[in-house]
């Protein structure tokens, strides 16, 4: 296990710029598991939970070029189906939830689809439910091997259909999307996921020869084809990544210039930012945060204490809440930060609170955060990351933090964060990795 040590409590200055977005990369490479032909993707952020999904793309016969940093060639042309039933390929998908969404284009494409209890983050109850349902909708057959932890299944001919999510599942939308467009006829997903990363999905398969209508709707229609084509698509940069330094910002009063973010895709991202009272200046694409000794947080209206929630795009995403809980320990006021989509996310706040900072942990979902005013700075301690968003939530505090600190098992860290210590080492910071 590798750890990171650092040394806390001075500004950065500089300029990042974002990787490719994660949660896109995990779809769009799957989805070339649904053509013979070749598919060029570029921006690909070269980080251990991608790496991995190539990994298992790769063992199953997808050939894989990589041309240059961040741009990949795919052409699944020799999948073999006899390896989906191997202890390699179950070893190597157990160790990703990423690979749950090769079940659709395999199902389409070959008739068939196994895949073992996915891994991930440990945050919470995280159902399949929805994926496997409409699957079955689809016209497949589905069984779950309790003896093995697996789930298959299996279609000769997926029929369209209508189909009502029972939740705004981001992967669960994926993997149907890609699985109805080699269905015959017509099927309608109602309840559909609209973040960014599925609206980039649905572009690169119709560029592949796929009909989707409704694209940033929750109301998807998708048309079958007989077979898809290669194409060239390129990924957005990444919006967790762009919030995780305006929180970097903002928690250790640096002045950073975050290149190219994609801002048109950025949603309430910045305007929720903005509640805090955190400035930022957009010049072109490039998002300017300028120091500040200081920062409030709005109340409500009525003057009650302001609550940031999570909720389905275009709503706030969860993977920044972590993000908002750290930085509103330094603020000016106080927030109730509403995790509504896991339960076990908000449970590395016993370490912000060994470091100094007032939070209250209401249950699994609510925390309420009493900002320091930066009054007091939080100190430096050991601390292991849980998890990828607490993991970098954690890194951002220990920056701010005056004296040492240590964070254990970064691991974490490095599947959701591309050479993150030297990134930000570019810029004045002391991380030093072992």
């Amino acid at each position: 296990m590798a750890r990171f040590i650092l040394e806390g409590g001075s500004p950065l200055c500089g300029e990042l710029t974002p990787q490719g977005a994660k949660n896109e990369a995990l779809q769009v490479i799957c989805a070339v598991l649904l053509t013979s032909e070749k598919i060029t993707i570029s921006n690909v952020p070269e980080i251990s939970d991608v790496l991995k999904l190539i990994e298992i793309l790769r063992f199953l016969g997808t050939t894989v070029e990589r041309l240059e940093k961040g741009v990949f060639t795919f052409e699944a042309n020799k999948i073999n189906l006899d390896l989906l039933r191997t202890a390699e390929f179950f070893t190597q998908a157990a160790s990703l939830r990423g690979s749950l969404m090769i079940v659709g284009p395999m199902l389409a494409r070959f008739g068939i689809g196994i895949i073992p209890q996915p891994g991930g983050d440990k945050i919470g109850r995280r159902r399949l439910d929805t994926h496997f349902r409409g699957f079955e909708a689809l016209g497949a057959k589905f069984t779950f091997n309790s003896q093995d932890s697996s789930y298959h299944v299996e279609a000769k001919n997926l029929k369209g259909c209508y189909m009502l999510l029972d939740e705004a599942s981001v992967t669960g939308t994926a993997n149907l999307l890609m699985a109805a467009t080699l269905a015959s006829g017509t099927t309608t997903i109602y309840n559909a996921a609209c973040e960014p990363y599925l609206q980039q999905l649905c572009k690169m398969l119709n560029s592949m020869g796929a009909k989707i209508q409704g694209i940033g709707s929750n109301l998807l229609t998708i048309t079958g084809v007989t077979s898809l084509g290669g194409c060239e698509h390129r990924m957005l940069p990444d919006m967790i990544e762009v919030g995780s330094f305006i929180g970097l910002a903002a928690m250790t009063a640096s002045d950073i210039t975050i290149k190219n973010v994609g801002y048109s895709e950025l949603g309430m991202i910045p305007e929720s930012f903005r509640r805090f009272g955190i400035q930022m200046n957009l010049k072109g694409d490039d998002l300017h945060i300028p120091a500040q000794d200081h920062y409030e947080i709005e109340s409500f209206i009525d003057g009650s204490i302001l609550t940031v929630a999570d909720a389905p795009w275009p709503g706030l995403t969860p993977d920044l809440l972590s993000i908002f809980l750290v930085i509103a320990t330094q603020a000016r006021g106080s927030v109730l930060i509403h995790q509504k989509m896991f339960e076990s996310r908000l449970f590395f706040v016993d370490r912000l609170i060994d470091m100094g900072a007032k939070i209250i942990l209401c249950d699994p979902h609510r925390a309420t955060v009493i900002g320091l005013d930066k009054t007091q700075a939080l100190r430096g301690i050991r601390m292991t990351s849980p998890d990828i968003r607490a993991g970098v939530a954690l890194l951002i505090a220990a920056l701010s933090a005056t004296g040492k600190s240590t964070i254990d098992y970064i691991e974490q860290i490095d599947r959701g964060y591309e050479n993150i210590d030297l990134r930000l080492n570019a810029i004045g910071a002391k991380i030093k990795r072992e």
